[in-house]
């Protein structure tokens, strides 16, 4: 550290600089850890004579770490939380007796699928156990290394491309289509040229065009007709029940919404590639056993493994 050793260290500073790595803003740092905005920004004046480095450049968009803060970032946090363990006892963790909050960030895809069986196992096993589901956001490894969410599952392959972040495959979806019950052009099954016939929704989270519905349809030279994009996965279920549109959607979501709404399953005529959902957490909460137990708890639920043991209990009834 720039000349210095630990011995002339405040660990308050340290506890400074995480915020405002995390933060990116003096105030809002302050607001975090308890102090006066004054405060913070003595403590940065400290930090960076202690470093000797300005730490921070302001921009814009607000602070700008200096490659010096940004390589502290991963090794801080994770010392932090190892020592927030440390004092907090680092035992076992108790889902019975816990009182805590977990951080989840997902697709509407993800919280329909994921949230309401996580939910009920917290009800059963961890009553005190509260869940914060935010909007995952476009760089998904960004958002955990600035903890702004303790998990993040989505369409993410786990080969995560920072060593700070871990990733487990949960599982593999496949695509199916939807139709309302009774479509008249899909009462002898769905074949390729009636879905390029078929006006579409197309579920395009970014607001983009294309997809691989699209792709498909190109190899075999056709093309469809998008009548309706949509951002969000839950609103083309009710859509299509209520008109002769079809839509190509997960298979999770299609089985539920069957189950609620006039709505019929078609296998696509021809392979669609589906996409995998993963689990994914930083390094700091890797070793924390509440993190572990929650981790646990929806590779479990949702894991391949478990997926596969449902569907033999399914056949067996």
């Amino acid at each position: 550290m720039h000349g210095t050793n630990l011995d002339g260290v405040d660990l308050n500073l340290l506890r400074v600089l995480d915020a405002l790595l995390t933060t990116r803003h003096v105030t809002r740092a302050a607001e975090r850890l308890g102090l006066s905005q004054p405060a913070a920004s003595h403590a940065l004046a400290r930090l960076r004579a202690l470093l000797g480095d300005p730490l921070f450049v302001r921009t814009p968009k607000g602070l700008t770490p200096t490659p010096r803060a940004a390589q502290l970032a991963d090794p801080l946090r994770a010392a932090l939380a190892a020592l927030e363990s440390a004092v907090r006892g680092g035992g076992a963790f108790d889902p019975a007796t816990a009182r805590r909050t977990f951080t989840v960030a997902t697709t509407d895809y993800g919280s329909f699928v994921m949230v309401p069986p996580l939910l009920e196992r917290l009800r059963r096993e961890a009553p005190g156990v509260d869940l914060w589901v935010r909007t995952a956001q476009p760089d998904p490894f960004e958002q955990l290394a600035l903890g702004d969410a303790d998990l993040v599952v989505g369409p993410i392959a786990p080969a995560a491309p920072r060593a700070s972040i871990h990733a487990r495959l949960l599982y593999e979806e496949r695509f199916v289509c939807m139709v309302r019950k009774g479509h008249p052009a899909v009462r002898r099954g769905l074949d390729l040229a009636t879905l390029a016939a078929l006006s579409h929704v197309l579920v395009a989270p970014r607001g983009t065009p294309g997809g691989v519905v699209d792709e498909v349809l190109a190899k075999h030279g056709l093309t469809r007709r998008v009548a309706l994009a949509v951002p969000h996965f839950l609103m083309a279920p009710h859509v299509v029940a209520g008109s002769d549109l079809v839509v190509t959607i997960g298979a999770r979501v299609a089985e539920a919404f069957v189950a609620l709404l006039p709505l019929q399953v078609c296998e696509p005529p021809v392979p669609v590639p589906g996409f995998k959902v993963s689990l994914m957490w930083h390094a700091r909460t890797h070793h924390d056993p509440a993190h572990q137990w929650l981790r646990a708890a929806i590779v479990e639920r949702f894991g391949e493994r478990a997926r596969g043991a449902q569907r033999r209990q399914t056949r067996g009834r």
